[in-house]
């Protein structure tokens, strides 16, 4: 590489193995660079001896319902409808239930070595060498290029569908080249040839891609995409003159990789959320788990006393994030309850390679099943095909799943980079209450307008809560983002300021922000909000919501005090977001939150008027984890200068109001 070459925690950590000529000589053949074998080693494919764990069968009973169906079709009419109606989803659906079907008949065709398998195979492989853009409509640049509203086949876009295309082609193509070329001739080619033109010639060309963070920012697109141009590079670029290309392209891999890494807080922090690690940071694992298998473990920069800090406790991330059961703590544009399907084996080989026991006895918590039960997926077609291969093919993790776990849910998490403290009564238990409060910016990746925001949970299920975000349409990253409801402050569990929400930007930021009590064992948070509003007359907020043990029993407490110097002609706030069925009583709100969970009630000064706002869930993104409404509980506090709120576990006995 040139003198000009960024240099991160992992160029530090690995620099003689990056070496040019170093790294040249441990790149293993291209035929051995993926860590799965094809289809041709029956050791690991014959279902009797090998891949013998259900979800196999049960991937390939899939599809068998498939064949003879027709495939998803992708349509000009449906690329075009986000310029038309800002409608994403629609085409985005239809490019994933076909790359879906793919990886079924890949597992299929390496499981049974079937014509008819090889044959659908080939079918969706020939399909996607066949589209015309492998780039989803709403990341392209075409209409502000081109004036156009479909792709422009000259001129690739390399984003996150460009890379889960080739990351697809090259695992596909890895599996069943033999069967590919004893029964589809010149198919391997095609692949390569499309691979090259849409992928690794514009990655190489041009250098000016906002993923690659040369502006500083870099964010979850950077692992993602650079990781599967990886894969691409270690598999296709095999022909006779492809030496130093593939070379280049794996430094360059590599040094993008180095700038995500880099961006990583010391403390593993997400400011995405929970469900965006998980294309982000387990991302960049994943890729330098693979970096460690193609060079014989020369580039190993997850091993003990060499993987960065930042790496290292980022593993811990999902499970710090766990409230328990389905329910995660949601911030930015993650879901409580994500509906993704999540490649629990990755966290599980991460966990393993970096040494941390309660993160991979979490992944493993997270599909393992009591006895008699049925075996839970290793993994899923829906996560990729290089992550279906992985996770059937990892013994390990099989053996871990057959062993169980249970998750190690930690007493209190304390992320300083981005001001979130998580706290619960006991370690080991989601039962009674868990409190949750974020300080942070409003420029944050994913932004939420959501300084101060309070979440708690009733035996692991989210009563105060965060929606989360909708479906996304173009609107989603546009300009008019924040005229959105659930970006919006006004629809979190913050105060509403002399009729004033939160601004959205870097500027507009928690101050003083302190953890009540030593950060590693915590009981709340204290933080000025006034930096968040832009309202002059705002001289101060401070905050403070702790657990608080009263006897056998915890109950959050929320304080708010503030100062406005001004007359509060739009009337001030503090409003609480409810998930669960709702009833106010003079004083008092009891919730019964979702799942059956334990009700949950909320009390205040009785001279406080409340209100409740009921907001019906239209979007299935929001419907799927809260059910049909969300309710927003609104206290008044207009003239005062302070209130405290406390929640507890619901008693239907009458109790003086604090």
């Amino acid at each position: 590489m040139g003198t000009d070459r960024f240099t991160g925690p992992l160029a530090a950590a690995l620099a003689p193995a990056l070496r040019r000529t170093t790294l040249a000589a441990a790149l293993r053949a291209a035929d051995h660079a993926l860590p799965v074998a094809p289809a041709t080693d029956r050791s690991v494919w014959e279902p009797r001896t090998g891949v013998v764990h259900p979800t196999a069968g049960a991937v390939v009973a899939r599809a068998r319902a498939d064949l003879g169906t027709p495939w998803p079709q992708p349509l000009a009419s449906t690329a075009a409808r986000l310029h038309r109606d800002g409608d994403r989803d629609t085409h985005e659906q239809l490019v994933f239930a076909r790359q879906h079907r793919l990886s079924r008949a890949v597992l299929a065709a390496a499981t049974t070595l079937e014509d008819r398998w090889v044959d659908e195979a080939a079918d969706g492989i020939w399909q996607l060498c066949e589209q015309s853009s492998w780039c989803w409509p709403a990341h392209d640049d075409t209409r502000a290029v081109h004036g156009a509203v479909l792709p422009t086949v000259t001129d690739p876009y390399l984003d996150l569908g460009a890379g889960e295309a080739v990351g697809q082609l090259a695992w596909a193509d890895h599996v069943l080249g033999a069967l590919l070329d004893e029964r589809y001739p010149g198919l391997r080619g095609r692949i390569r040839h499309e691979a090259r033109t849409r992928v690794i010639e514009p990655f190489l060309r041009r250098r000016d891609w906002h993923w690659l963070g040369l502006d500083g920012r870099v964010h979850n697109w950077n692992p993602w995409i650079h990781g599967n141009v990886l894969v691409a590079a270690l598999r296709l670029l095999d022909g006779p003159d492809d030496a130093t290309t593939r070379l280049r392209t794996v430094e360059l891999c590599v040094e993008g990789i180095d700038r995500y890494v880099a961006s990583l807080p010391d403390d593993g922090a997400i400011d995405e959320g929970y469900g965006y690690w998980w294309n982000g940071a387990c991302r960049a694992l994943e890729s330098l788990d693979l970096l460690r298998h193609a060079t014989g473990g020369a580039l190993d920069a997850l091993a003990p006393g060499v993987v960065p800090p930042a790496l290292r406790e980022t593993v811990a991330f999902p499970h710090r994030m766990h409230l328990g059961g389905d329910w995660y703590l949601s911030v930015a544009d993650a879901q409580a309850r994500p509906t993704d399907v999540h490649p629990w084996h990755a966290l599980h080989r991460a966990a393993r390679a970096v040494g941390d026991a309660d993160a991979a006895a979490y992944a493993v918590s997270r599909l393992a099943s009591g006895p008699g039960a049925p075996a839970a997926p290793a993994a899923e077609a829906g996560a990729g095909l290089g992550r279906l291969l992985r996770g059937l093919t990892d013994t390990a993790w099989r053996d871990a799943l057959a062993a169980g776990a249970t998750a190690p849910l930690p007493r209190t998490t304390w992320w300083a980079s981005t001001q979130v403290l998580l706290v619960r009564p006991e370690a080991g238990t989601p039962a009674g209450l868990t409190l949750a409060v974020k300080g942070g910016h409003n420029g944050e990746a994913h932004n939420h307008n959501d300084v101060g925001s309070v979440v708690v949970a009733s035996d692991g299920v989210p009563v105060i809560v965060d929606a989360g975000r909708p479906t996304y349409t173009a609107q989603t990253f546009g300009p008019d983002r924040y005229d959105l409801w659930t970006m919006q402050s006004s629809w979190h569990s913050v105060p509403q300021v002399a009729g004033v929400a939160q601004g959205a930007g870097q500027e507009f930021a928690a101050r003083d922000v302190e953890p009540v009590g030593p950060p590693d064992d915590a009981t709340g948070l204290a933080l000025g909000l006034a930096g968040a509003y832009p309202h002059e007359g705002l001289r101060s907020w401070r905050r403070t919501a702790r657990l608080e043990r009263v006897g056998d029993v915890a109950r959050a407490v929320v304080d708010d005090a503030w100062d406005l110097d001004t007359p509060d002609d739009g009337g001030t706030t503090v409003r609480f977001l409810l998930a669960g069925d709702v009833d106010l009583d003079t004083a008092r709100a009891v919730v019964r939150p979702l799942d059956g969970a334990p009700p949950v009630e909320l009390r205040w000064p009785a001279e406080v008027p409340a209100s409740l706002i009921r907001r019906e869930l239209d979007d299935p993104m929001l419907s799927g984890v809260w059910g049909a409404l969300l309710t927003r509980l609104d206290l008044d506090v207009t003239g005062r200068t302070a209130l405290r709120v406390v929640v507890s576990m619901a008693d239907p006995t009458p109790k003086e109001t604090p």
